[in-house]
């Protein structure tokens, strides 16, 4: 049976890094994997939207409506852009961050209320936390999307030392220790 998870931010959030981990993670437990990018205004903060589908056989990338039995957001209103894609019963797990697009920094448009309420509301499981503090304490704030990551796992109940191998291919090594203690940070948050 195929799998298929979203991973949804905001340019520069790091949500091709998540992509690519969960990639390599996914190949190296034996699943065939497809992963497909779709770029709005990345370096400028616009919509990125990756699709990651796996299983023993995927024959496409893509993920449409209501299929994705995972949603991952690193923020707010990119978690309610594309709950509309999640099962009935998926998951959403999203960082509770605000990310205030070009519109409302304008005065085009205003943030939507309440949106932490309506997605815990519409979607089958929702875990709505603040990945921003603890990517910092963790020694970054660009480790927001691992410490989503370590929350995923929690979920996907994939071993922790495949996680830890994955993350040695992905990184730099230089950017492997800060963010493996995000990805613990985020696996102990889950498990709260």
């Amino acid at each position: 049976m195929t799998k298929n998870i979203m991973i949804a931010g905001v340019g520069g959030q790091g949500t091709l890094l998540a992509s690519k981990l969960l990639g390599s993670l996914l190949i190296g437990q034996g699943y065939d994997v497809k992963v497909s990018e779709v770029h709005g205004m990345a370096q400028r903060g616009g919509s990125v939207v990756t699709y990651v589908r796996y299983g023993e056989r995927v024959a496409s990338p893509i993920i449409d409506r209501g299929e994705a039995d995972i949603l991952v957001a690193f923020e707010l209103l990119e978690a309610a852009r594309w709950a509309e894609y999640l099962r009935p019963e998926g998951v959403l797990i999203a960082n509770t961050q605000q990310i205030l697009p070009m519109p409302v920094i304008t005065g085009a448009a205003v943030y939507p209320e309440d949106l932490a309420e309506r997605l815990r509301e519409g979607c089958g499981r929702a875990v709505l936390v603040d990945a921003l503090a603890p990517a910092e304490e963790a020694g970054s704030a660009k480790a927001v999307n691992v410490v989503l990551m370590g929350i995923l796992s929690t979920v996907l109940g994939i071993p922790e030392a495949a996680w830890m191998a994955a993350l040695e291919r992905q990184l730099k090594p230089a950017l492997v220790e800060m963010n493996k203690k995000a990805f613990y940070i985020g696996r102990a948050m889950a498990e709260r």
